[in-house]
């Protein structure tokens, strides 16, 4: 396979410009929007368990305000919302430390055990994926959305970016600004419709959100991976809820649409993990060869200077000395955890060895599938959350195998139940931190390709910016949680449950965990996924054989993701195929719908993170609501007439370029 060359530098950029990259201003500019985007995406993810995409906001603040410095480059600028990314993406760690304030373990965030955690985590997230940027980066056709959304960004900011380019960045982003301060905001608009009908006793429900950013992420993944999201939500709305529905009964009179969200919220989306599952372990025996060849060819590369730096990753030394100090930090972290809870001190140490073994091997194959599902649909909905389910299967699996062994401490037996969950949470949100950030590092890596980036001053970048969020994240945590409780679980006697944060994914995880250990866990979705996903293989082998495919993976993750996330990237994506079909070269990388496209994820992210500094300053998220309590349908009806409104428009302006 041929490689992708990167993108020159600028033409008018000197040559002394270019070689601005890595400076301390950008370092400290990186570690101040570090900040921001770590405390808005706890908040927002322990408050609805969605989180906002830190790279296209770090890279428009990053031009503001380097351009305002005077002197700026388009690879400075990168540097900068690579780092700022890297940190924004740590934070979701907030679907794991709060399991163990969950399940009474930990009455606060212990500062040091949380920062080093995250820390060391994130770092093999970075380290575990540069010998798969060759692989999946420079010879990949994967689209990775966000990072090619993100290049656009920079390269219409710098001297090189076309007027016509430009302008519809902007008003792509000023659009979906205004729409997002509407929906989310003012509350004038719905940000989705849904309609729930039920026959023969059998429950269907139909659901669609009016977010521009995904309509826009829809545009840049392409026609197979929508249709195939779309095809996740099908089976997933249009059969396996109905049949269950007829299946089990409703002992809790729940009305029917709430009944169809609690079957797929408890059975559905373990059915969806299962196919993950199988679909991500095929992934990565396909992607067995390439990656080898990536290895090998960073390996050779390693050494090589001059114009080969724009080709060259961190050295296979430093790499090999990092991964070790990272793994040694979490074997410390492993070892700590458990020495207070237990005297047997033989089996504490063989357990934390073992946990420690089990995040370098585990989390190197989780690197791979997190990278593969950001190359298909971005980093923001990538199923982050699927991803944590699987890896608690896992831990959880291995725990009781070493338990069987005798390799374990005593207190695992019978009667240590709960010292036995804890360490499956806490070794948990090791991988979790590695994951997550896994699943930002290869799409920040694909815009520095486009921008003819050094891509080893990008993973030290990264590194930086793992650092900056683990001093972050801990505060935050404690202050969110000091200041609210989470559902289950509130700090102090006496405060008002009604304004608990809802932290959907841990408490998943914690009913997860649990079965698994008290052996009330009904296996019986995770293997019809696991089935689904052999089934989706075979047919996208026999599709692409035809010239068509369908991609096992995206099928997963629509049958995981809510459908409001599915159905709208799928709009996006049969918009983009309609409005270019036979016009092959309206696909390019600077043409009018990927600049509108782009427009719209920049405008949803940045206003996104500025109505979630309001919620977290005041303390509620409808602050700016003038939503009158007798609105009724009537916001549902305009967002609805809005959305179709600015789909076609999007349609019809890119036939016009």
């Amino acid at each position: 396979m041929t490689a992708i060359t990167p993108a020159p530098a600028p033409p008018s950029a000197p040559a002394s410009a270019r070689m601005r990259e890595m400076t301390v201003r950008g370092l400290i500019l990186g570690a101040l929007i570090t900040v921001v985007f770590t405390a808005s995406n706890v908040y927002l993810g322990l408050k609805i368990g969605l989180t906002v995409a830190s790279s296209i906001p770090a890279a428009v603040i990053s031009m503001s305000v380097l351009r305002a410095l005077g002197g700026g480059t388009i690879l400075e600028n990168n540097l900068v919302q690579t780092q700022a990314s890297a940190a924004g993406t740590l934070s979701c760690v907030f679907i794991s430390f709060p399991c163990l304030v969950l399940i009474g373990y930990w009455q606060h965030f212990p500062y040091f055990q949380v920062m080093l955690l995250s820390l060391a985590g994130g770092m093999t997230g970075v380290l575990f994926t540069v010998p798969l940027r060759r692989a999946m980066v420079t010879h990949s056709s994967l689209p990775y959305p966000e990072g090619v959304a993100a290049a656009e960004i920079l390269k219409a900011g710098s001297d090189s970016g076309s007027p016509e380019s430009l302008q519809a960045l902007m008003t792509g982003g000023l659009v979906s600004a205004v729409v997002t301060l509407a929906t989310g905001g003012l509350r004038v608009l719905a940000d989705g419709a849904s309609a729930t009908a039920v026959w023969g006793g059998a429950v269907f429900r139909a659901s669609a959100g009016f977010s521009l950013a995904l309509l826009g992420a829809g545009y840049l993944v392409g026609i197979a991976g929508g249709i195939a999201m779309l095809a996740g939500a099908v089976i997933a709305w249009g059969a396996a809820v109905p049949m269950l529905s007829l299946l089990l009964p409703n002992t809790a009179h729940l009305p029917a649409a709430d009944y169809a969200t609690q079957l797929w919220a408890q059975k559905v989306r373990f059915m969806g993990a299962g196919t993950i599952a199988v679909a991500a372990v095929w992934t990565l025996a396909a992607l067995a060869r390439p990656v080898a060849a990536g290895i090998r060819d960073m390996l050779r590369a390693g050494r090589s200077v001059g114009d080969g730096d724009r080709h060259r990753d961190l050295s296979p030394r430093t790499l090999t000395l990092l991964t070790l100090l990272s793994l040694g930090v979490l074997f410390g972290l492993f070892a700590a955890f458990l020495l207070p809870g237990t005297a047997d001190a033989r089996g504490m140490l063989a357990a934390a060895l073992a946990a420690t073994l089990f995040c370098g091997l585990f989390g190197f194959l989780v690197a791979a599938a997190c990278g593969y599902m950001a190359g298909i649909v971005g980093s923001s909905s990538s199923p982050l959350s699927g991803i944590a389910i699987i890896a608690t299967v896992m831990i959880a699996a291995f725990l009781l195998g070493l338990e069987r062994l005798g390799w374990t401490p005593a207190e695992f037996s019978a009667g240590g139940q709960r010292l036995a969950v804890a360490f499956a949470l806490f070794v948990l949100s090791a991988i979790v931190a590695s994951s997550a950030i896994s699943n930002d590092n290869l799409q920040d890596l694909k815009t520095g390709q486009l921008v003819g980036a050094s891509p080893w001053r990008q993973q030290a970048a990264l590194l930086v910016g793992c650092a900056s969020g683990a001093v972050v994240i801990p505060p935050v945590l404690e202050l969110l949680y000091q200041a609210y409780g989470f559902v289950g679980a509130l700090p102090r006697p006496g405060m008002d449950p009604a304004h608990a944060l809802a932290a959907p994914q841990p408490a998943l995880l914690v009913t997860l965990v649990n079965g698994i250990f008290l052996h009330r866990l009904d296996w019986t979705m995770i293997t019809l996924g696991a089935a689904l996903g052999v089934v989706l293989i075979a047919a996208d082998l026999l599709l692409r054989r035809r010239g068509a495919a369908l991609p096992p993976l995206a099928v997963g993750i629509g049958l995981y993701l809510p459908p409001s996330v599915s159905v709208t990237l799928a709009i996006g994506a049969v918009i983009g195929w309609i409005s270019t079909r036979g016009r092959p070269a309206l696909r390019a990388e600077t043409g009018i719908g990927t600049m509108l496209a782009s427009g719209f994820i920049v405008g949803e992210s940045l206003t996104g993170v500025l109505l979630a500094a309001v919620a977290g300053a005041t303390g509620r998220d409808d602050t700016l609501s003038i939503l009158p309590s007798h609105a009724g349908d009537v916001p549902k009806l305009l967002g609805f007439l809005v959305f179709v409104a600015i789909c076609i428009w999007f349609g019809r302006s890119i036939r016009r370029e």
